[in-house]
C-alpha cells in the first residue's frame, strides 16, 4: 500500500514572529509586557506614600543631628545641613546630662547590652525546651500549662508592676540589673513558647520517632535533632527579644537604679531635662543612638524573620 493513502500530517507553520522581535524561548506567543494600570498605578503609589510617611521623620532627625544650633534656630528642618558637624554626636554619647550623671548614653549602653543579652539567651532556651516538651513529651497537666502560658502572655504589664516589686525585693534583686533580666525573661517567655510550640508541631513526627527508636533520650533528640533544623524559628525569637527588651522603657525606669539604667531611661532623662538651652540636635543624635541596635536587627535580619515566620512560626 502506498504512502499516499495515509496521508500525513502537515507540517507546522513556522513560529510567527512577535511584535518588536521578543520571542519566548518555549511555547510560541508574544512575551508579557508590564503595564501600569490603574491598580498597579494605585498599588505603587500607596508603598511611595507609607514609605515617605516613615522615612521623613528618620530623614529630619538625621539631620538635624549633623546640625549646629544657630543653623537649626533658622527653622528649616527639613532641609540638609550647611555644616555638618558630629559634636551633638559626640555630646549625646559622652557628655549629655541623665540626671546626676552627665556621662552621656555610654553608661546605659552598656547597661542595656548587660540586659538584652542574658535575658534573651534564657527565655530563649527555656521557651524552646518549654515549646519541645508541650509537642514531643506531653505530660499531665500539659494543655492546662500552656493555657496558663499563653494567658500570662496576654496580661496587661501594668497589672504585675506592684507584685513584681514585692517579688524582686524579698529575693534582693530590686534595683539590679540581673532583677530585670528576670523580668524579661519571665515576660518574654510565654510568646516565644508559642512559636518554639507551633513551629516544634509543625515537624514530621516521623523524626521524633526515629529518634526514639535509635535510643536517643529527651536532650539527645532536642539538641541533635530538632535544635539544628530549628535556626528559621531561632532567629524569630532573637529578634523579637532583642528589640523588645532593648526597646523598653516602663520595667527599665521601675525596676533599676539610676547607676543601672538602659539606654532608653537614660535618653528619657536628656530628651526632657529642664536645665539649661534645649539642644535639639543632642536630642536627635541621642535618639538615634539608642534606636541603632534595633534599627540595625531589622535591616540586616528582615528577611531572616520573613522566612522564619514562613517556615513554621505561626503554624499550629
Amino acid at each position: 500500500m502506498s504512502d499516499a493513502a495515509f496521508p500525513t500530517r502537515a507540517a507546522a507553520p513556522a513560529r510567527a514572529s512577535a511584535p518588536r522581535g521578543r520571542l519566548l524561548d518555549g511555547p510560541a506567543g508574544v512575551a508579557p509586557t508590564r503595564r501600569m494600570n490603574p491598580k498597579r498605578i494605585m498599588v505603587y503609589g500607596g508603598l511611595i506614600v507609607f514609605s515617605i510617611y516613615y522615612l521623613l521623620p528618620l530623614w529630619v532627625m538625621v539631620m538635624t543631628s549633623l546640625k549646629g544650633m544657630p543653623e537649626i534656630r533658622m527653622g528649616n528642618i527639613f532641609a540638609p545641613p550647611m555644616e555638618i558637624t558630629f559634636e551633638p554626636w559626640v555630646k549625646a554619647w559622652s557628655e549629655a546630662c541623665t540626671g546626676l550623671n552627665c556621662d552621656g548614653l555610654s553608661r546605659g549602653f552598656f547597661n542595656s547590652v548587660a540586659i538584652t543579652v542574658p535575658a534573651t539567651i534564657l527565655s530563649i532556651a527555656v521557651a524552646a525546651v518549654n515549646g519541645y516538651a508541650l509537642v514531643n513529651w506531653r505530660f499531665k497537666g500539659s494543655e492546662v500549662f500552656f493555657t496558663i502560658l499563653i494567658f500570662g502572655a496576654f496580661i496587661p504589664y501594668q497589672v504585675m508592676i506592684y507584685p513584681i516589686v514585692i517579688i524582686l525585693r524579698e529575693i534582693g534583686l530590686m534595683g539590679s540589673v540581673w532583677g530585670l533580666v528576670l523580668v524579661h525573661v519571665v515576660f518574654g517567655m510565654p510568646i516565644i513558647t508559642l512559636l518554639f510550640r507551633n513551629y516544634f508541631s509543625s515537624l514530621p513526627p516521623e523524626l521524633f520517632k526515629a529518634a526514639r527508636v535509635d535510643g536517643a533520650g529527651f536532650w539527645g533528640i532536642f539538641l541533635r535533632v530538632l535544635v539544628p533544623m530549628s535556626l528559621p524559628i531561632f532567629t524569630v525569637a532573637v529578634i523579637l527579644q532583642v528589640t523588645g527588651i532593648w526597646n523598653d522603657f516602663l520595667f527599665g525606669v521601675i525596676y533599676t537604679r539610676p547607676d543601672s539604667y538602659p539606654m532608653t531611661v537614660q535618653l528619657n532623662n536628656i530628651v526632657n531635662s529642664v536645665q539649661g538651652v534645649r539642644e535639639y540636635n543632642v536630642n536627635m543624635a541621642a535618639t538615634l543612638l539608642t534606636g541603632l541596635v534595633p534599627l540595625t536587627i531589622y535591616f540586616l535580619s528582615g528577611k531572616l524573620f520573613v522566612r522564619g515566620i514562613a517556615a513554621g512560626a505561626v503554624k499550629g
